[in-house]
């Protein structure tokens, strides 16, 4: 995904950046299910026993993933609040891989969700909420850490992906 040089955020972007990014993914989750629930009286994944399977290993991998990167976060004492400054810059863990890994947990625990409850509407929310991350939520970030760490989180960028 495009990776943007500057970051012009609006008074609507500033009012969405005060709700938290997991509470974004669990809206998006709850109002996709709530649209299906109304639209759909056939649940398309409702006889596949697979989908619950599937679902469960990726709700597992997704959650085990978001809370390492929130744990490394923990045991360092910076700041999990998109926006603020950290104290640290942290580049181990899962960190190593991907540059976001609790927002990618994230969208691996909705995506486990919506095959553990075999539900379709969900998922077709999910790229508003990565859109919104990655255009709003992670410029911001990005910019935080560019401001503190300079050269060092530069270096970082480039070695390590945002998503994966």
């Amino acid at each position: 995904m495009n990776e943007l040089p500057s970051l012009r955020v609006g008074a609507v972007a500033r009012a969405l950046l005060r709700i938290p990014v997991p509470w974004v993914y669990v809206l998006a989750y709850l109002l996709g299910a709530g649209l299906e629930t109304v639209l759909l009286r056939t649940h398309p994944l409702a006889g596949q026993p697979i989908a619950g399977g599937i679902g469960a290993a990726a709700f597992l991998i997704g959650a085990a993933l978001a809370a390492w990167g929130w744990l490394t976060f923990h045991r360092v004492g910076t700041t999990r609040v998109p926006g603020e400054a950290s104290t640290t810059m942290v580049n181990w863990g899962p960190y190593r891989f991907t540059r976001n890994p609790m927002y990618l947990g994230l969208a691996c625990a909705y995506l486990g969700e919506a095959g553990l409850l075999r539900q379709v509407v969900p998922i077709l929310l999910l790229p508003l909420v990565i859109v919104y991350v990655n255009r709003i939520v992670i410029p911001v970030e990005e910019q935080k850490l560019r401001e503190v760490f300079r050269q060092q989180y530069d270096d970082y960028q480039r070695a390590v992906r945002r998503w994966l």
